[in-house]
Order: C-alpha cells, then structure tokens, then sequence
C-alpha cells in the first residue's frame, strides 16, 4: 500500500465524476425498472466491459476458483446489497440528501479500517480530516436538508447502502494480492448470478414496456458507473487503502452540482461558489492560495505524507469555505447578535411554512 500520488488523486478524480452522474441516471432508470431489476441489469451491463478486458488481456478469471467464497461474498456485500438499497431508497430522498446519506462512509471507513486492517489505524489527523470532510458535506447542503416521515425510513436505507459499500471494501482487503481485473469480474458475475432469480421472481421484468431514457440510463449505469468505476475502485482500494478510496464520497456532491448546472441548468448557489478557492487548491495541492494564511502547504510539507493523506483532500476542499463561514458567522455575532438570531428565527418560520 502507497502514499497517494496525483495520479492517484486524479483516479480518485475521475471515479467520483463517474460515481456522481450516477444517481441522475438511477432515477431515470426508476421510471420505468424496479430496484431488484436495476441492480440486476447494473452488474450485468457491467460485466460486459470486464469480460472484453480479461479476454484480451489473458487474465484469468477466479470466480469459481477455490476462493469463490470470497468472490461472492464480496460481490453480495459490495453489489448486491447497496445496488438494491439505493435504488429503492432513492425514489423518496433528494439527490442532495442522499450525496450527504452517502458522504458517510470516510466515517465508516475510518472505524471498520482501525479495526480490520493493519495498515490504516485511527489517529489525530485523520479523524480531524473526515470529520471536516462531513461537516463541510452537510454544510453545503444544510439549507435544502429536508427529513419529514416520508422519507426518513429511505434516508436511512441509502445510509446502510453506504456502510455495506465500507464492508465490502475491508472484504476486497483480504484479497488484495489478486488482479484487479480478475477481482472485479469475478464479483460482478456472482453478483448477476444472486440478482438474477430475484428479478425473475420479484419483478418479471418482462412484463414492462421501458422507456427508451430509462434504458439508455441503465446501460450507461452498468458499463460506467458499475464495470468502469469498481474496475478505478478496486484498483485505488488496493493501492492506497480504504479510508482514502473512501473520501471519493467528498467529491461526489461537488460534481453533482457541477453537472446538474451543465447538464440541468439548475442553480449554483453562493455555498457552492464558495467552493471554487477550495477546488484550486485540491487542483494544485496546496500551491499558493488564500488557504495558505492557516499555512496547511507548509505543514504537508513537514509532515509525513503517510499521517497526512486521508487528511488533505477534505481540508483542501472544505477548509476555505468553512473557514470563509465562520468568519462571516463570528463578524455578524460581534457586530449584531440579534440580527443574528432574526435571521435563524426568519429561516425556522420558512422552513415551517414550506412543510405546510
């Protein structure tokens, strides 16, 4: 296991771009799927790609190798279980809830890893760098967060979709000195092998007429967001370990909003805009910004980048912005504490209203 180098960062990069256009796609897939279905057709279409690439590449593949216990076991735990939670969870949570539901697992990670794992115990640093990852996360959405007895029971549904997500992670650990090919195929076709019955007995899907973007968003789904992107994770998750593969989950609502103000036209609001100083800075890694007044480059630079890793990118990313905020918070309180407290008294009575 290595320290994280940029093309690792760039990997992580990448997955999370793919991983964010995900959701969008899952909710079209629903218009016309049911979640046992999507699940099925997920691992299915993503065979696909892995298949091609062992093919051509000579890898052999382990399925039903000797270790085929893990293999399943990992594909039901990594696929099964999380493919299905969220499609059915995501019918009743907005997409910024769940990226919050989700952004969840650098917690998990961080627990499950100091328990399962040698390399990668818990200390000072990376605790402060995954709790400001999440505070950052649920900052930047506070303001839409919308729990009522409609949609808590899905919220916490994707919340346990994400915790399977980190155990099936530890799992993948235990069989890391395989090909990375041979991992992810191998899960995959075991996970169709589980998914496949249940769709047939649950859901008959042949019973339904399906939309032509439904279809086209399932596809994209298996061949991208699921053989694509585990193919990038599995491969970070072996080289860099479970809590940094893990922080993919602080970037994703980043680019969720990113493409839905390309794709959807929909609305950056001034908490996203003030992301951008933190997205400089996590481009570049610290190369001269207003983020250097804390002198977090300075302190990268002396600190052994092994007690460091899981805690530059959140501090990157969110460190500014949260840091922004908390002046503006602090000069308001000193100048005017009561139009401060008007301010949160006129926020509590829209949120009433708007619940009406």
């Amino acid at each position: 296991m290595r320290d994280p180098k940029p093309l690792d960062f760039f990997l992580l990069t990448l997955l999370a771009l793919i991983w964010s256009s995900a959701f969008f796609n899952i909710k079209v897939a629903t218009y016309s799927y049911g979640p046992v279905t999507i699940a099925f057709l997920r691992v299915f279409f993503g065979c696909i790609p892995l298949l091609i690439i062992c093919f051509f590449n000579k890898i052999k593949i382990e399925a039903f190798s000797k270790d085929w216990l893990w293999f399943a076991s990992i594909g039901f735990i990594n696929l099964v279980v999380p493919f299905f939670l969220i499609a059915y969870g995501i019918k009743n949570v907005q997409s910024n809830l769940a990226a919050i539901l989700m952004a969840s697992t650098p917690l998990s990670a961080v627990i499950l890893s100091h328990f399962f794992t040698k390399n990668e115990k818990i200390n000072l640093l990376k605790s402060i760098g995954v709790l400001l990852g999440f505070c950052g996360i649920i900052f930047l959405f506070t303001d839409k967060i919308l729990f009522n007895e409609n949609n808590i029971w899905s919220a916490l549904i994707i919340f346990l979709a994400s915790t399977f997500y980190v155990v099936g992670g530890v799992l993948t650990l235990k069989i890391s000195n395989k090909s990375n090919e041979n991992v992810t195929a191998s899960i995959l076709i075991w996970a169709t092998i589980f998914l496949l019955p249940l769709s047939l007995i649950f859901e008959q899907p042949w019973n339904l007429n399906p939309r032509l973007d439904s279809t086209i968003s399932l596809i994209y789904l298996g061949i991208f967001a699921t053989g694509i992107a585990w193919l990038l994770r599995f491969y970070i998750l072996k080289n860099n370990g479970l809590v940094f593969q893990a922080q993919v989950a602080y970037l994703i609502p980043i680019f969720g909003v990113i493409l839905g103000f390309l794709i959807l036209d929909e609305v950056i609001t001034s908490r996203v805009s003030s992301l951008v100083p933190g997205l400089r800075l996590y481009v570049i890694e610290g190369g001269g910004s207003s983020f250097t007044s804390i002198e977090c480059v300075r302190f990268f630079r002396t600190v052994p980048s092994t007690k460091v890793s899981s805690f530059r990118l959140p501090v990157f990313l969110y460190g500014p912005m949260l840091i922004s905020e908390l002046s503006t918070f602090l000069g308001v309180l000193c100048k005017d504490p009561l139009s401060l407290t008007d301010t949160l008294s006129l926020d509590n009575d829209f949120t009433r209203r708007s619940n009406l």
